[in-house]
């Protein structure tokens, strides 16, 4: 018996091999994340088309430590104006509402916030829908990244009330 269970699990895990979220040849995209003018903060995102979802994966310092602040996929691949202002509103593809990331209705550019840790470093990993890395509407390749000053009330619009622009990416396919 205890053979048997041990068979059925390594037989569950090679299964995983083939799950999107590990496949090297999934749809990719990636983002350089760099200060807007008076911040410090910067860091990388990764996003993984995983089937319906994106994985994605974010690592950011300079951030006020023990701190949340608001994260979203912004309209516009634009960080040229230094404060970020140049990369639109929320991407919001399908005219949400601004939402927490946990509901169903809600901008294809709404994120869970960023959680800074004693020492002003964020690592974010989470499962998205709405949002796509592949061609399409709600694709977020040539989009803009923001890193925000302050959480994300997810109920203020369209914005989330989280302030000012720390850092700003365009995301880029690989």
């Amino acid at each position: 018996m205890r053979y048997a269970l041990i068979g059925l699990v390594a037989a569950g895990l090679s299964g995983c091999d083939s799950m999107p979220s590990t496949r090297s040849d999934a749809p990719r995209a990636t983002a350089n994340l760099q200060s807007t003018n008076g911040n410090n903060t910067s860091g990388t995102a990764e996003f993984r088309q995983a089937g319906d979802k994106v994985r994605v994966t974010a690592n950011v310092r300079g951030l006020k430590p023990g701190s949340e602040h608001g994260f979203h996929v912004h309209e516009a691949g634009d960080c040229s104006s230094g404060d970020g202002m140049s990369a639109k509103g929320h991407f919001n593809p399908q005219g949400k509402p601004h939402g927490s990331p946990a509901l169903a209705e809600r901008h294809a550019g709404d994120m869970p916030m960023l959680r800074a840790d004693s020492n002003g470093n964020a690592r974010l990993v989470a499962d998205l829908d709405i949002m796509t890395v592949a061609p399409g509407p709600n694709s977020i390749v040539g989009r803009g990244l923001i890193v925000h000053a302050d959480p994300d009330d997810f109920k203020t619009q369209p914005t989330g009330n989280a302030g000012a622009r720390l850092a700003c990416a365009v995301i880029q396919r690989q």
